[in-house]
């Protein structure tokens, strides 16, 4: 398939066209006038849904309906709104990575009779490109992630990284169109992979629903989350909400936690560990932790939306102490709910917090972790005891959360991606 120049750069840009409509009012034209049709490739689909390329997926299919055909194609439980693949069940007891070539095989036979394919992350990558290269239809792939920047993950999938990392640079370097998110992001995909053509790689930042991700408590009928977990509604809440990776930088938090206000609590909303290793130096971590100050709640099962979004509200503080993080959905979600966030500078980040407007930022140095962990607790304890300065970092990040980064009009400029590649 030939291909022409013509990067595109899709930021934020107001809420209605020229003529004052929404971008979802009309849809798009397929092949021979029809709608255009989209195979949405992804591990994750609720109701299994565990990080932000999940999240990624769930709003931006839901918006692209208006404007598209969309039909998903996921891994998991049975669904009756999107097709599951399952891995190869004689490879039950191979490596993770081998499982999900399997997987991804079934995924490329099945995502046929469509004018795109849009793939997420390395775990559909493989299947985006060979559905391209059997049915003959151009394939978009979004970088939620690169294996290069997470050598860490060598914990957890062993030889598999290599198959991962080998999966994902087959994908990128192959597909019509990558899709960063965020410009961080696509400078790391132009210096991890070389060979990509810098006019491929298009930027399309995450986006948040404001009407699910909110200021306020529970609904009247319901208990507080945080007055079930013990939490004092008189003192400062400081909030992560994270997996458990050497990628989200935990182990930073707690060893930054040592030196925070003492009235401040830490409510750890921190689970699925990569590896029994990792879940096990947390725990210590923690324990350390609560041995040297009080206020240390963690929560380590997945709780529902609902209660995260309760507990972010609740806070004065979110911190995401991430050593990378392409964008970082979760700090536009804290800050829809109205919080100060304190994040580390690296990635994508900076294009979502504002220092010194929506929040603070923190130079993260690998070489120097000692200083960003006191740096980070400086900044926390800074915005988290003065409720003035966290209500104004907190007003303007929902503000500018509602402005920039609504999913309706990430969905029209994904489509816009779409109608790139149709016409190269």
């Amino acid at each position: 398939m030939a291909r022409r120049g013509g990067s595109v750069y899709f930021g934020p840009v107001s809420s209605s066209t020229d003529d004052g409509h929404s971008p979802e009012a009309t849809g798009v034209a397929g092949d021979a006038g029809h709608r255009l049709r989209v195979a949405m490739l992804t591990r994750e689909y609720p109701p299994e849904v565990y990080g932000g390329a999940g999240v990624h997926v769930t709003e931006l299919t839901a918006r692209l309906r208006n404007l598209a055909d969309v039909r998903v194609h996921c891994m998991g439980a049975p669904r009756t709104d999107a097709t599951v693949h399952d891995a190869d069940p004689a490879l039950g007891a191979a490596n993770p990575a081998l499982r999900m070539l399997s997987a991804q095989l079934r995924m490329a036979d099945a995502a046929d009779d469509v004018d795109v394919v849009h793939s997420h992350t390395w775990y559909t990558g493989l299947a985006g490109h060979l559905a391209a290269t059997l049915h003959g239809i151009p394939h978009v792939l979004t970088a939620h992630s690169l294996e290069p920047r997470r050598p860490w993950k060598a914990e957890q999938l062993g030889g598999g990284y290599r198959i991962s990392s080998w999966s994902e640079r087959n994908a990128m370097e192959h597909a019509d169109a990558v899709i960063a998110v965020s410009e961080g992001m696509r400078a790391d995909v132009l210096d991890a992979y070389p060979a990509i053509d810098a006019d491929r790689v298009h930027v399309v930042h995450n986006g948040i629903d404001p009407t699910l991700w909110h200021p306020g408590g529970p609904p009247a009928d319901q208990r507080p989350v945080l007055e079930e977990l013990g939490v004092r509604p008189d003192l400062p809440v400081v909030a992560f909400v994270g997996r458990i990776t050497r990628q989200k930088g935990v182990g930073h938090l707690l060893a930054a936690a040592r030196n925070f206000d003492p009235d401040i609590q830490l409510v750890l909303c921190a689970g699925a560990p990569d590896t029994p290793a990792l879940a096990a130096e947390t725990a210590a971590a923690v324990e350390r932790l609560r041995e040297t100050r009080n206020h240390v709640f963690w929560v380590q099962e997945m709780l529902p939306t609902e209660k995260i979004r309760q507990i972010l509200a609740a806070a004065a503080v979110f911190v995401c102490p991430s050593v990378y993080e392409p964008l970082g959905i979760v700090n536009l979600e804290a800050m829809a709910c109205a919080t100060a966030v304190v994040a580390s500078d690296v990635g994508g980040i900076p294009e979502v917090v504002r220092s010194g407007v929506t929040g603070r930022l923190v130079h993260y140095d690998a070489l120097a972790t000692a200083d960003y962990e006191h740096r980070l607790a400086e900044a926390v304890n800074e915005v988290a005891t003065d409720p003035v300065l966290a209500t104004r970092y907190g007003e303007a990040g929902r503000a500018r959360a509602i402005a920039e980064f609504d999913w309706t009009r990430i969905a029209a400029r994904t489509v816009e991606v779409y109608d790139h590649v149709r016409k190269l």
